[in-house]
């Protein structure tokens, strides 16, 4: 399967992966410095659903 993505398919999980570090970090920072809290919280459970997807795009 691996050989048949081709153009931005192959990209596509790298770019994933910047979302997932970028939600990651963003959410962890609004979490420490108490600033909204919901949307910290939304960022956190995007950068996991981000990972997963990564995960099984690269099965």
């Amino acid at each position: 399967m691996n050989q048949a993505l081709t153009g931005i398919a192959a990209v596509a999980p790298a770019i994933a992966m910047i979302g997932f570090f970028a939600c990651l970090i963003g959410g962890g920072y609004l979490l420490i410095k108490g600033l909204q809290r919901k949307r910290a919280i939304l960022l956190l459970i995007m950068a996991v659903v981000l990972l997963g997807n990564v995960l099984v795009w690269t099965m």
